[in-house]
């Protein structure tokens, strides 16, 4: 059976776990790029016991790791021909400051470069009709993108909410980017905003407080939808170079990233960063 690849991140936990369960359940082969393994064998097992006749594969990936993420994507072009859908949906928020093994502030190496690099390898194994998805966040809008401060000696104040805009507003940047560079190819870019999700990218306390000051948060079912939609749907291969909401609806990013000049700023240090020229 020919069926369609999806190559998705972070599927051991929330929203990537739902991603990866209805992927499957749509007849797609589904790789699953986990920095857990053994978390990312028992939703294999998991998936292959509920979905009768499943294709799925797992394969490690820390995001926080360049090199990682090199060895994650030469796996995958071993283990697939062609790939007809990408989704970046792995983040983290990391409540201390810690820098990654290749010496980047770890929120914004994990939730930006790695996923960077990663669709830089493998995006030209995506055809024609191709999706690549960026799994983003409302509050990309509070974020600022300084590119002398994402080293994780780099000096200054540190804040954790501060570091997860600024990764999010960078996966917006990246995803218009990207969108302008494959224009014409067949190939759709997107990104979205999934919803306040109670997911484990809360903190605990804060997943406890979230429902008493805030109607709006949801489950990682409904917080999979806009993704969801973007993989699977008709109509969401009719978009590109768009951000979308957790009602599927397309909406104006921040101007800040709609700034083409900060966006062709941001790809030329995420190719320095990432050792491609």
């Amino acid at each position: 059976m020919n069926r369609p690849v999806v190559v998705i991140t972070g599927t051991t936990q929330g929203i990537g776990q739902v991603c990866a369960l209805e992927l499957a359940q749509a007849g797609r082969t589904v790789l699953m790029l986990v920095r857990n393994v053994a978390a990312g064998v028992l939703l294999q097992r998991d998936i292959e016991a509920r979905v009768a006749g499943a294709d799925v594969r797992v394969i490690e990936c820390d995001l926080a790791s360049l090199a990682s993420v090199r060895e994650a994507a030469r796996h995958v072009k071993h283990e697939v021909s062609h790939i007809d859908c990408l989704i970046n949906n792995a983040g983290i928020v990391s409540m201390q400051r810690r820098a990654s093994v290749d010496g980047f502030e770890l929120t914004f190496a994990t939730n930006h470069l790695g996923p960077f690099l990663l669709t830089e390898c493998l995006r030209g194994q995506i055809g024609v009709g191709g999706r690549i998805i960026n799994v983003a966040s409302r509050v990309h809008r509070k974020g600022r993108v300084d590119l002398d401060q994402v080293r994780a000696d780099a000096p200054g104040t540190w804040r954790p909410g501060a570091a997860y805009a600024r990764s999010k507003l960078a996966n917006v940047l990246h995803t218009f980017a990207l969108a302008r560079r494959m224009a014409g190819t067949g190939v759709r870019v997107n990104c979205l905003h999934p919803g306040v999700v109670s997911t484990h990218l809360l903190p605990a306390w804060l997943r406890l407080v979230k429902p008493i000051i805030s109607p709006e948060i949801i489950d990682a079912v409904a917080g999979a939808r806009t993704t969801m939609y973007l993989a699977l749907s008709d109509a969401g291969a009719e978009l590109h170079g768009t951000y979308l909401d957790e009602h599927q609806a397309v909406v104006p990013a921040s101007a800040l990233a709609q700034d083409e000049a900060l966006q062709e700023a941001l790809w030329a240090a995420s190719m320095r960063w990432a050792g491609l020229r």
